[in-house]
Formats: C-alpha cells, sequence, structure tokens
C-alpha cells in the first residue's frame, strides 16, 4: 500500500459494511438459489477485504454491483423487496455523502444515484415489510 493513498472515502460511514452483507446475500440468493448463510460470510469477507486493504474505486465497484443487484430486485417479482430497500438506501446514502469528499466520487455515482432513487420508488410500492423489521427476518 502507497503512504500516498487517500484513505478519507473510509471514514464516511459504516452502515454499508455493517448493513450491506446480509441484504446483498438475500438479493444473490434470489439469483443462484443457495442458502445465505454461506453468502453472507462471503460478502462480510468480501466487504472486509476492500475496506482494509482496497481503495476508493474498488470499493465504488462493488457498490455499482449492489446497486446493479438492487435495480434488477425492482424490476422482479421474486426478489426481496426488503433487501432490496435496504442495500438501495445504504448505498443511495453512501453516495450522496461522497459530495463532502475530494476527488470525482459524486460525480461517478450520479447515474447509480439516479438508478437507486427510481428503483427504491418502485420497491416502496410493493415492500411487504419496513426494512426496519429487515434484519430480524434475514
Amino acid at each position: 500500500m502507497s503512504d500516498r493513498r487517500s484513505l478519507v472515502w473510509l471514514g464516511l460511514t459504516p452502515e454499508p459494511e455493517q448493513e450491506l452483507p446480509t441484504a446483498v446475500a438475500a438479493l444473490r440468493a434470489r439469483a443462484d438459489g443457495r442458502p445465505p448463510s454461506p453468502l453472507v460470510a462471503a460478502e462480510r469477507q468480501r466487504v472486509e477485504r476492500l475496506v482494509l486493504r482496497g481503495t476508493q474505486r474498488g470499493w465504488l465497484r462493488y457498490l455499482r454491483e449492489v446497486t446493479d443487484l438492487v435495480v434488477e430486485a425492482a424490476g422482479s417479482r421474486t426478489a426481496d423487496p426488503g433487501a432490496a430497500v435496504l442495500a438501495g438506501e445504504v448505498v443511495l446514502d453512501h453516495h450522496r455523502m461522497l459530495i463532502g469528499l475530494p476527488g470525482a466520487g459524486y460525480e461517478r455515482t450520479a447515474v447509480q444515484r439516479r438508478e437507486l432513487e427510481g428503483a427504491l420508488v418502485r420497491l416502496r410500492s410493493r415492500e411487504p415489510l419496513g426494512h426496519s423489521e429487515l434484519g430480524s427476518t434475514l
């Protein structure tokens, strides 16, 4: 790791690393049919690796994947809308906070913010549980 590597992005908020692994695992489980437990562990490891050894660019690539899962879930009748809403809100909040950091992260995520906003409108219109109840259901 270079001494010149910027770490300012790590101070944004802990919610993505705390909340995304379970929600993303639930969304991925719909796609491949595997039970969420191994997926949750894999997502936690991936996020930990990105946070401890990654770069902002790598982190934003991961959040792009999460955005794609949320957008896909918004167009699906079988995806878990609660997990998708939680993941979408976490990533959208993260991307909005990028405006306060140096660099082009905020501009780079403009398309994702629009995609997430649209997906969240669709998901909320059919969400059976409030996302605050999601933690007890996953």
